[in-house]
């Protein structure tokens, strides 16, 4: 990792916990709209998403719109032997009492001990840093995200949710492992990106 890619991860990460409550919640309400737009949310049967923990856009309101839709929601473990993610189905329940782990590295995690591969959900929505104009999603530095979807180049449907600064209108450096987005979705823009 260069230094100035170094840099700009800390500032973003900065930007993003330094939101209040007021500005995450209005837009996460914005996304949510503009989510219910997409087509391939009306489409997908089968949702993952992740638990907001770090200042990302909050997801609370996707998933119970997802519930509401009798859509399946799928919430990402990491799997401890390969450190790819798989998805674990929740019902509403779950998710209304918390019955979630605390992983190590600062997330809630589903409590189960099997999950499916990312290719048998329709739609895959992504946390992320940063996402430039031609899909590039710069992420936390883990490299979850990337190794589990190297295993699935076709399926799901791959959109970054992110803050309005998170789209920036430049070329992030793309290595070969990188796995780049179908989309993004923001509080003010959606983008669409031709993936390679």
């Amino acid at each position: 990792m260069t230094q100035q890619t170094s840099t700009l991860r800390q500032q973003l990460r900065k930007q993003r916990r330094n939101l209040n409550r007021f500005q995450q919640s209005i837009s996460s309400t914005q996304c949510l709209q503009k989510i219910l737009n997409c087509s391939q949310f009306h489409t997908a049967e089968k949702i993952g998403l992740y638990l907001d923990a770090f200042g990302e856009i909050q997801t609370k309101k996707i998933i119970e719109q997802c519930f509401a839709q009798n859509k399946s929601v799928y919430l990402p473990m990491i799997c401890n032997m390969n450190h790819h993610l798989v998805w674990v189905k929740i019902s509403r329940n779950i998710y209304r009492n918390k019955r979630f782990n605390l992983h190590r590295l600062g997330m809630r995690e589903p409590m189960a001990s099997r999950g499916i591969h990312v290719s048998h959900l329709d739609l895959l929505i992504m946390p992320l840093l940063a996402c430039d104009r031609y899909g590039t999603r710069m992420g936390m530095g883990g490299g979850f995200y990337d190794r589990t979807l190297a295993s699935a180049p076709y399926k799901p449907f791959r959109l970054g949710l992110g803050h309005d600064f998170q789209y920036l209108n430049i070329s992030l450096d793309r290595h070969a492992w990188d796995q780049t987005l179908d989309a993004f979705i923001c509080p003010s823009k959606s983008f669409y990106f031709r993936r390679k």
